[in-house]
């Protein structure tokens, strides 16, 4: 049986509203939010200009753009464990260190791509 509420495009706006007030608070709320999006914008321009391909562009752009998508998932599974209870409990930390440690992939990731990219590119 599917869910009641709004369908169409009355959906797809208020589903637009629900992911720019999350954005806004990610940006007001969490200060990983903030510098990973400061290094996006730092590394943007260079990835711009570095690029050859489109395949080089996907490539250098979405690292980063994938640093922020795992940030905010981390965001929003620490959020849910705060809110479940205050105190501390193995699987809340674990839950949380977790998810640490994909944001933590995600900017290894960066790392490598940017790597093997500027090393092919200057070498």
């Amino acid at each position: 049986m599917p869910k009641p509420g709004a369908t169409g495009i009355t959906r797809i706006l208020n589903a637009t509203g629900y992911s720019m007030a999350g954005l806004r608070a990610a940006f007001r709320y969490e200060s990983a939010f903030r510098q990973e999006l400061a290094l996006l914008l730092v590394l943007l321009p260079g990835a711009i200009w570095l690029s050859h391909t489109i395949v080089d562009s996907i490539l250098l752009i979405g690292s980063l753009l994938l640093v922020l998508i795992v940030e905010l998932m981390n965001s929003a599974i620490e959020a849910v464990v705060d809110l479940a209870s205050e105190e501390l409990h193995e699987l809340a930390g674990r839950a949380k260190d977790i998810g640490s440690a994909a944001v933590m992939i995600s900017l290894l990731n960066v790392f490598i791509v940017w790597s093997l990219y500027l090393y092919r590119a200057f070498s």
